[in-house]
């Protein structure tokens, strides 16, 4: 009898290349980035900042990397960002704003959606006074825990950044799911942020990398800061061609990742003892929680299934992916159902 195939719902980074993705890269043509001559990298380059509506795009290691040269780019030692409390760039990125560039974070809290209070925003922005660092860049995210955040409330956010001298920057981690998931372009959702950064090796499924984009001049700023940091990659054009055929062909089937999420939620919440709240599952992320008694052996036994989840926090985050087949889903639910039943 043939095993089944292991299905990691871990999250979207676990992805791997199709066959088609390494013809690609494979096949792409090569030269020294570093110099600027890799065709590879300069086109991919060129259709993200495209993609996303702004002047110039930078291919660099990671979604850490891009937003970290984003904010560095932004502002400088005793400056401030705001951000979220939780948000991946103050959380999730072992300081590395305030400890490589002086650059101390603001945090705020968040509603129930992730989302932060304009009124909050307003309250945090500092006073021309020199006992307070700069108030100098809004760090935001779409989505955040996989729900959208409304283009109209980061606008909002946005304007008042600008009003008060303040620049602003999306990490973008997954904002083509927001874009498939909402129907809005990506370019309509960040027209109103200075940069963006937008992850390649998530749901789109390239094996590494991101794209920073924003003005010529803040891309110019931005190259700097990487070669500072120790990311000027020479035939980096491999890796390039791998995002380049994510941005063409994995973008729309993020809507079956998507569907596949709403389905497995729906079938979850139907166990008895598992509480999800399905009016959260806006893209491919689902948040599952069950009794505290219950929750220390279900990975392991899920594992003996081939199946892998991360241990719970307050809860378990269920990612769907491009490889997880739709018809392999049921294998959870059922694992899920045999486990609490025991």
């Amino acid at each position: 009898m043939a095993q089944e195939i292991e299905l990691d719902f871990r999250s979207d980074t676990v992805t791997r290349p199709d066959s088609a993705m390494r013809q690609a890269m494979y096949e792409a043509e090569v030269g020294d980035d570093v110099y600027g001559e890799d065709k590879c990298v300069n086109q991919l380059e060129a259709s993200g900042a495209e993609l996303l509506g702004k002047e110039a795009g930078l291919f660099v290691s990671s979604g850490t990397q891009a937003n970290l040269i984003s904010i560095l780019s932004h502002a400088g030692r005793g400056d401030e960002y705001i951000t979220g409390r939780h948000y991946h760039t103050n959380f999730y990125e072992a300081g590395g704003a305030a400890a490589l560039g002086g650059v101390v974070p603001c945090t705020l809290p968040l509603d129930s959606a992730g989302r932060v209070c304009a009124a909050d925003l307003r309250e945090a922005i500092k006073p021309d006074d020199f006992h307070h660092p700069i108030s100098k860049l809004l760090c935001l995210e779409n989505t955040v825990n996989g729900q959208i955040q409304p283009a109209l409330h980061l606008a909002e956010l946005c304007q008042i950044a600008h009003e008060n001298n303040m620049f602003t920057h999306l990490d973008g981690a997954r904002l083509m799911n927001a874009s498939v998931a909402s129907k809005i372009a990506a370019a309509d959702i960040v027209k109103t942020f200075d940069s963006v950064s937008l992850c390649l090796s998530k749901g789109l499924g390239a094996p590494a990398g991101s794209l920073i984009c924003g003005s010529a001049e803040f891309i110019a700023r931005a190259r700097r800061w990487r070669k500072m940091l120790g990311g000027g990659m020479r035939q980096a054009g491999i890796l390039a061609a791998a995002g380049r055929y994510a941005i063409e062909h994995n973008i729309q089937r993020l809507a079956q990742d998507h569907e596949n999420a709403r389905q497995l939620a729906e079938k979850l919440a139907e166990i008895t003892g598992v509480d999800i709240d399905l009016d959260k599952i806006d893209t491919n992320m689902i948040y599952m929680f069950l009794p505290e008694e219950k929750q220390g052996e279900l990975p392991a036994f899920l594992r003996a299934r081939n199946i892998i989840i991360s241990p719970a926090k307050k809860g378990f985050r269920l990612v769907l992916h491009k490889d997880i087949p739709a018809t392999q889903t049921d294998r959870l639910a059922m694992g899920v159902a045999a486990y609490m039943a025991a």
